[in-house]
Order: structure tokens, then C-alpha cells, then sequence
């Protein structure tokens, strides 16, 4: 198996969810390919598959960040690295302009390629979307 690449990937994931936890969005933002795909699971109106860096910024990031009432954070409580694969599970915090709490639990299925995050695969509380982003 290839154990430093793999390495390598994990030590990407912990250190953008270090920043994650802080608040701080842009080293996930530099670690994602060009040609970056987010696919949300589930039927809500936010699921599906965002292709291209700047589709998910228009599209996914900034129609939920505008939700938002104060800084997003999320915490990773662990990694499983294998290959060209990361797997985190994380717990998000914010606050929405709704007045609504938005903490959703994660498992995050993130594959790398040239040292770049390609794709990211969300599983996530379906119903607490709905409950409290509605639509985008």
C-alpha cells in the first residue's frame, strides 16, 4: 500500500478540521481540486452532487453560509485513512439567523488525488436540514 501518500491525505484532513474547528474555512477551500465534486446525501433540497470548485462555493457555500448567524465550526473526533481515501466524523456548530441551532453530525467520505481533495461524500442528519436550513 502506498503509507506515506496515505499519511500524507490524513494529515491534510486533520489539519483543515484543526482550522475547521476554529472557524476558519479557507485551508479546506485551498485543499480542494478545480474539478472538486460534494455530493450531500439524502432527498432534501440541499442533496445531491455539486461538481467544480466554483459550483460548490455559488451553490452549496453560499446559500448556507447566508443562513448562518455567526461562525461555523466543526470538530473531528475521528479519522480513517486508507489509500487515497480519509473518512472523518465531525460534529458542526452554528447558530442560524432563524434562531434555530444547526449542529449536525457528519461522516465525511473525502478522496484525494495529486495531493488534492477530489471529491467529498456528506452523510449527515437529513431531518435537521430540513428542520432548520429549509431550502436553499
Amino acid at each position: 500500500m502506498n503509507e506515506p501518500k496515505t499519511e500524507q491525505n490524513k494529515a491534510k484532513m486533520q489539519f483543515v478540521m484543526s482550522e475547521l474547528s476554529k472557524g476558519n474555512r479557507l485551508p479546506f477551500g485551498e485543499l480542494m481540486a478545480d474539478d472538486f465534486c460534494w455530493k450531500m446525501m439524502g432527498t432534501t433540497a440541499w442533496s445531491g452532487e455539486y461538481r467544480g470548485k466554483e459550483i460548490v462555493r455559488k451553490h452549496l457555500m453560499k446559500p448556507l453560509f447566508e443562513k448562518f448567524a455567526d461562525a461555523y465550526t466543526n470538530t473531528a473526533y475521528r479519522f480513517i485513512a486508507e489509500g487515497d481515501f480519509v473518512v472523518v466524523e465531525c460534529q458542526g456548530k452554528v447558530n442560524t439567523k432563524s434562531g434555530k441551532p444547526y449542529n449536525n453530525a457528519y461522516c465525511c467520505v473525502c478522496k484525494f488525488a495529486d495531493g488534492k481533495l477530489v471529491e467529498l461524500v456528506e452523510y449527515l442528519d437529513t431531518q435537521l436540514v430540513v428542520e432548520v436550513l429549509g431550502n436553499p
